[in-house]
């Protein structure tokens, strides 16, 4: 934080610091939580915590919560049971308010069936839900997802379903209606009717950006593979426009302001703003920037980017 004020640490240290700090906690709070088990039918636990979303990608700020799903690879009669109890654990230490505090608010929701579901499944389970039932958006999901702590064997069995999945190949066609209707159906459970700039939801802002790398990784991954990699979306529109996705001048120049947005961010959450948001003359030129790569990639949805 000290050197994030003084500006001597840039927004992707800051985020890979801050995702390696909850990756620490994970690792050790399910390690507490294992030994706190009454019932433990193995030494070690065969299951492993993923991280998506801002976890997922590295790009954490310091209010961001953990969009986590719990996953095991056990043939024990008993794996589903005991993993449940643990999982409900692990989240228990996470967001139970202390006279510190709490380590992390978490959202579960992105596991197979959502909210519905169970807290924990079996890497087979979980393989089978993405290849059969899975729907658009959680794929777009797992453009953000790691394994972010627990068994490196049920990690590394996560990750080659997910590059399963994102090297698939796609109608764009299609793609491009489904995310563009996912976007907009998040415009309207976020509509902004203040005269301020939301840095998050409103056009041109971070969600626009995110979306277009997501589309970029869904629609081309299949032809180019290296948009897989979990590296960020500055990183991942600099891969786009080095395989002849994008203009290398429109990538750069979406990364900067992305970078802008999230430092602007950044500062209205460490002063407790409610909402993230603007006067629309400071972002100007950021807002361009990003709307630039989503009207290139999106030419037939000017309503999603006017301003409102």
């Amino acid at each position: 934080l000290a050197q994030d004020l003084e500006g001597v640490l840039p927004i992707e240290a800051l985020a890979d610091e801050l995702a390696a700090l909850a990756d620490l906690l994970l690792a050790e709070v399910l390690r507490l939580c294992w030994l706190a088990l009454a019932k433990r039918h193995r030494e070690q636990p065969k299951f492993a915590i993923i991280g998506y979303g801002k976890l997922g990608g590295k790009e954490m700020g310091y209010a961001s919560d953990l969009d986590i799903i719990f996953l095991y690879d056990d043939a024990a009669d008993e794996a589903q049971e005991i993993y449940g109890r643990l999982a409900a654990r692990i989240n228990t230490w996470l967001t139970t308010l202390t006279s510190a505090g709490t380590l992390y608010d978490t959202d579960l929701r992105l596991r197979p069936e959502g909210a519905s579901g169970l807290m924990v499944s079996s890497i087979a389970a979980f393989k089978q839900y993405q290849e059969e039932d899975a729907w658009l958006w959680e794929h777009q999901a797992l453009t953000r997802a790691r394994f972010s702590a627990g068994d490196v064997q049920v990690g590394e069995q996560f990750e080659a379903i997910r590059n399963e999945v994102l090297t698939r190949s796609r109608d764009l066609a299609t793609l491009r209606g489904e995310v563009l209707d996912m976007r907009r159906k998040m415009r309207e459970g976020h509509a902004n009717k203040s005269d301020l700039f939301d840095i998050k939801h409103d056009p041109g802002g971070l969600i626009d950006l995110e979306f277009a790398v997501q589309y970029l990784v869904l629609a081309y991954a299949s032809r180019y593979p290296e948009l897989t990699g979990n590296l960020g979306n500055i990183a991942l529109l600099r891969i786009a426009s080095q395989v002849g996705l994008l203009p290398a001048l429109d990538a750069v120049a979406a990364g900067n302001a992305y970078r802008r947005l999230r430092h602007l961010q950044h500062g209205l959450r460490l002063n407790d703003a409610p909402k993230a948001r603007v006067d629309p003359a400071q972002v100007v030129v950021e807002r361009a920037a990003i709307t630039a790569v989503w009207t290139r990639l999106f030419p037939d949805a000017a309503n999603l980017t006017a301003p409102p």
